[in-house]
């Protein structure tokens, strides 16, 4: 019988809702979800590691300080977070790209497919990004559909919006419609 991963569960409220921080003994992030999506983050954790024991502690210092930074606007304190994942290879070729994409711009599907030197697999990337158990750490919400719109994010369109505005990114609407576009500077 195998022993449960063990992980740690905070909270840190931001600008767009109350994350979820889980990490492991080491003070690395395994997975950043919003309190509105527990379930499926818990899903995502059981996924990847099997059964996991989460127990209510506060995230390291670091960490908390380092995400707080983020959302009043120091975009590049992400970059200092430590983090990790399990999954695929693929998966983890996927993440490990993202946060590649730099704050203030966007890749589509189909380019991140190409850059991974999978052109094809641009539904597979659309999977594995949806499969991101580590929100706006891992930057999924830098990827855009082929034509600018925003199409789906797991925490919901209208956070995306938020986090590609508060990073830079123009959003045009196009006559009111349902479906938002990032815009390309001229």
């Amino acid at each position: 019988m195998t022993m449960p991963e063990s992980f740690t569960l905070d909270r840190l409220p931001t600008p767009i809702g109350t994350a979820l921080l889980v990490t492991d003994a080491d003070g690395l992030l395994r997975a950043m979800d919003w309190e509105d999506y527990e379930p499926r983050m818990k899903q995502l954790l059981r996924l990847h590691y099997g059964v996991v024991d989460l127990k209510n502690e506060r995230a390291s210092h670091e960490l908390r300080a380092a995400l707080t930074g983020y959302f009043k606007g120091d975009l590049d304190r992400l970059a200092a977070i430590r983090w990790r994942v399990a999954g695929t290879p693929f998966q983890q070729a996927v993440w490990n790209a993202l946060p590649k994409i730099p704050a203030g711009t966007t890749l589509s599907y189909g380019a991140l497919a190409a850059k991974l030197k999978m052109p094809k697999a641009v539904r597979a990337v659309g999977h594995a990004n949806g499969s991101n158990p580590i929100s706006v750490v891992v930057p999924c919400h830098r990827l855009i559909g082929a034509g600018g719109s925003l199409v789906k994010y797991g925490g919901g369109l209208e956070r995306k919006r938020w986090l590609l505005q508060h990073e830079g990114v123009q959003i045009a609407y196009d006559g009111g419609a349902t479906r938002p576009a990032v815009t390309q500077p001229a």
